[in-house]
């Protein structure tokens, strides 16, 4: 991929060597200014940063009240969060666009990013609650004992110690919604709110496939992630170890 994104279309089409030999930057130019990738990619980072943004929010307070609240129905409303874990996902597509065709979501960004929230729950629960519950209760009960509201004690005491948890579910909602293909093939026709995913896809499909532009549209697909997972691999190893001790 990284070859050939540096290569001209009658070099990729000749093939036999790894290495171009003159590599260019203009297959990687002419992808991003002549394809709309400036939009795919804003749009790609619009859906993805509200679905982390939801999944942060809404699911930290859930496994909060699971790990540490106590109120009837929790610990079968939260293995009923788990199960959900070995629900195929494809098997509600059809479910879900009618019910956004029925919301009037349906070709928007919010119906892309309220989905997408949903179906990290089960995962997000299992690691979020394991990582709260790790958290020694003496904490909460010293919060408590200096006059400390519930919310305080989340925001103060247990969002500090579990970060590592939080940024391990960032990496793991935003790395499927950056690449995620089905749902918004299905949901999006207006080609201006199309996703980084669709617009690699509308190179394939073209009368002529320029390989070399479908390689640097890869590319710079890719990059993005491998950055992330660069930059955040100590926290998400971290994460992921103390998930899984709690």
């Amino acid at each position: 991929m990284v070859s050939g994104a540096f290569k001209t279309r009658e070099e990729i089409l000749d093939g036999g060597h790894l290495i171009p030999r003159e590599p260019t930057f203009d297959t990687i130019l002419t992808t991003w200014n002549q394809l709309a990738f400036v939009d795919y990619f804003r749009n790609s980072l619009i859906v993805t940063g509200l679905t982390v943004l939801g999944v942060l929010v809404v699911y930290s307070l859930a496994s909060y009240a699971f790990a540490v609240l106590r109120f009837p129905g929790a610990k079968t409303l939260y293995w009923l969060f788990v199960a959900l874990l070995f629900v195929p996902g494809i098997t509600v597509l059809l479910p879900v666009v009618i019910l956004e065709n029925r919301l009037g979501l349906l070709g928007t960004h919010m119906g892309l990013v309220l989905p997408f929230v949903n179906g990290t729950a089960p995962l997000t629960v299992l690691l979020l609650t394991a990582a709260y519950r790790s958290v020694p209760k003496e904490l909460r009960e010293a919060a408590r004992a200096d006059g400390a509201s519930e919310a305080r004690i989340f925001l103060r005491v247990y969002l500090p110690l579990t970060r590592p948890a939080h940024i391990t579910i960032a990496v793991l909602t935003a790395v499927p919604t950056w690449n995620e293909y089905v749902l918004s093939r299905v949901s999006l026709n207006d080609e201006s709110l199309y996703t980084l995913p669709l617009g690699l896809e509308s190179l394939i499909s073209g009368t002529v496939v320029r390989y070399n532009e479908v390689l640097a549209a890869s590319l710079i697909m890719v990059l993005p992630v491998i950055a992330i997972f660069a930059f955040l691999q100590r926290y998400f190893v971290n994460g992921l170890v103390g998930a899984v001790k709690g």
